[in-house]
């Protein structure tokens, strides 16, 4: 029995996608460890030649492929003619040879996150912040260009302005990224600003928290006057909530108007309520798909369908179009 794909099925390699009777030792293949994606090498391919396979059906694709092929699941390895109905770990194909960025902990990372939660814009494979303050624009571009080595520049935009009632000069930040558009919302989960939930990665270390704050406060607050502290109003409730735990803060929502305030003392430090969490600030690139069905296909006429495995290593394992498979053992 052959253990592995079609002749035509499309793997992943790090130069692009290949059928699988083109692969050659020396190639590179991308595969998953854990929740990462990594590469493995190609040391041996084989072929085998068998009359049945099968026709997996996932929420992305159909491949064909023996039925002995295991598919990685929450429980461990099940077999394609068996995998129907089961979750197998896959990972978005277009997006493996995007640029993996180094996103480094620390203040600048902090107020990037902080600023972005405030005013920021999360899109499909951007990020970006329009403001009237050049000052506040130059800053997070700093930030962000510090933590990430993405450039960042000022971009002189105009907005429309209910309150002026004509179109106000701004400025405008914005880089094109899909892996860190993935980070941040990784870090917060939904990108609006009303259903984002407290982004606990900046949490690492006091350093990243003061920057989270002061990036916050710029966008979503203001110094006191007469009390050394400042405020911050947002009609997001529970990211409110969490925040004054964590400076040690009295907070009560408001019931008349939709937007709260939190008043943050600018010696929250001396209260000893903030404990360092260790979080990841690289966003995980893997998933769970559902295998829809599994259809015999049996070969037609005379002709065998031709398999082709591979040896590899360090990993054993690789990715056919984001799904994660293996050769048995």
């Amino acid at each position: 029995m052959g253990y592995g794909l079609s002749s035509k099925m499309l793997v992943n390699l790090v130069e692009g996608c290949a059928q699988a009777r083109t692969v050659v030792p020396g190639q590179v293949l991308w595969t998953l460890d854990g929740d990462r994606t990594v590469h493995t090498v190609v040391s041996e391919v084989t072929a085998a030649k068998a009359r049945e396979a099968v026709e997996v059906v996932t929420d992305h694709m159909t491949f064909v492929a023996s039925p002995d092929l295991l598919l990685a699941t929450p429980d461990g390895w099940t077999q394609a003619g068996e995998a129907a109905g089961a979750t197998v770990a896959w990972t978005p194909a277009r997006k493996l040879r995007r640029e993996r960025l180094r996103i480094g902990p620390g203040y600048d990372f902090g107020y990037f996150v902080g600023a972005t939660c405030a005013d920021g814009t999360v899109g499909r494979n951007y990020v970006s912040l329009v403001v009237n303050e050049e000052w506040f624009a130059s800053r997070y571009a700093a930030a962000l260009t510090a933590c990430t080595g993405l450039p960042a520049r000022l971009e002189p935009v105009s907005r429309p302005s209910g309150y002026l009632e004509r179109d106000a000069p701004g400025f405008r930040v914005r880089v094109v990224s899909s892996y860190l558009a993935d980070a941040l919302r990784h870090y917060a989960g939904d990108a609006h600003h009303m259903r984002q939930r407290f982004p606990r990665v900046v949490l690492r270390d006091i350093e990243t928290f003061r920057g989270f704050l002061d990036g916050y406060v710029d966008g979503d607050g203001c110094p006191i006057r007469h009390w050394p502290g400042r405020v911050v109003t947002s009609a997001n409730v529970p990211f409110l909530t969490e925040l004054a735990q964590i400076v040690g803060a009295r907070f009560t929502p408001s019931r008349k108007v939709p937007a709260s305030q939190l008043c943050v003392s600018d010696r929250w430090e001396s209260r000893g309520t903030f404990v360092p969490e260790y979080h990841r600030t690289d966003p995980p690139e893997s998933s769970w798909v559902t295998v829809r069905d599994v259809r015999p296909r049996p070969a037609a006429g005379t002709k065998p369908f031709t398999f082709y495995g591979y040896r590899l290593a360090p990993y054993p394992t690789f990715l056919v179009n984001g799904h994660l498979v293996r050769e048995p053992r």
